[in-house]
């Protein structure tokens, strides 16, 4: 039983093969830095306030974290796991990984007083419009603790790290 519009269907041609469909539909094209490999950002003021904590005193906390190698490793392995995750992975695509690795590591390494400053922007404005909720906070949570785990940070420094970083899910999660 074909119908009309089926039939138009069957008779449309197909595109050509060669169409650039990014310059039909006005998609522009990323431009990295190229020092530094990241997309640029609107300006806004540098601060290591914008971190959203305070630096823990002293350098036990960094050390348990093995210092900014481990920092590192700790960021890799959880900017991995989330954009594996299938719970969270959504909020991730299309977003500056090789921004989001390095001022994550900055944040952590300055909360941790491991000798950063943190360059990134505010925790409500790198977030906002991203429709952060509190299960997909929970599940970045849960991969941070896989990334801590695997990095034999001692478990009471890793809830120590999280009371850090706790108080600021109210600038993240949005609905």
């Amino acid at each position: 039983m074909f119908t009309a519009a089926f039939a138009l269907l069957l008779l449309q041609q197909a595109p050509e093969a060669d169409v650039d469909w990014d310059a039909e539909f006005g998609v522009e094209a990323e431009e990295r830095d190229p020092v530094t490999g990241e997309i640029p950002v609107e300006p806004y003021a540098q601060s290591n306030a914008n971190a959203g904590a305070t630096p823990f005193t002293g350098t036990s906390m960094a050390n348990h974290f093995g210092g900014q190698d481990g920092i590192r490793q700790i960021v890799d392995r959880l900017v991995d796991l989330n954009y594996a995750d299938p719970r969270i992975a959504a909020i991730f695509a299309g977003h500056d990984e090789v921004r989001l690795r390095r001022t994550l590591f900055e944040q952590f390494c300055y909360i941790l007083n491991a000798g950063c400053d943190y360059t990134g922007r505010d925790m409500q404005s790198s977030h906002e419009g991203l429709g952060t909720r509190k299960p997909d906070m929970n599940a970045l949570v849960e991969n941070l603790q896989i990334a801590m785990r695997e990095q034999d940070v001692p478990f009471a420094a890793q809830n120590r790290f999280l009371a850090k970083l706790a108080p600021m899910s109210g600038d993240v999660i949005e609905r």
